[in-house]
């Protein structure tokens, strides 16, 4: 494989990893009140302030995930903030069994697989001369 089509496709499945988050961070910043809804519906303090945090987590660690710089520190972020969001959010255990609790329990699996990913990008960042992109 030719050294700029491995970077392509690394660039690739590190803008498929973050695709969440920057669509996410995008969507926060559009409709700003329904952002601060979200925290307020999760009971996040103050609302406003974590809706603006977490766009610019979510914007900025991506950017630095796509971009090379400090990547192991935006996955780092990501991962961090992606377990907490997962805790917060699909608390599936609190559910009944039915299909809202098993919908939430994917949920919650498949952040942890996020996360999990992030971890391997930082670690994989962090070797230093291997680092192909």
């Amino acid at each position: 494989m030719s050294p700029a089509l491995r970077r392509a496709l690394i660039f690739l499945g590190l803008l498929g990893l973050c695709a969440a988050y920057i669509q996410g961070g995008l969507n926060k910043l559009v409709d700003y009140p329904g952002a601060v809804a979200e925290a307020a519906h999760f009971g996040l303090p103050l609302p406003a302030a974590t809706a603006a945090l977490t766009i610019a987590l979510e914007l900025a660690a991506s950017l630095m995930v796509l971009t090379g710089r400090l990547r192991w520190l935006g996955a780092l972020a990501l991962m961090l903030f992606t377990l907490a969001a997962t805790l917060i959010a699909n608390r599936y255990w609190v559910l009944p069994p039915g299909q809202e609790r098993f919908m939430t329990a994917n949920g919650f699996f498949e952040h942890l697989g996020l996360a999990g990913a992030f971890l391997l990008v930082a670690l994989w960042d962090r070797q230093g001369a291997r680092n192909p992109a």
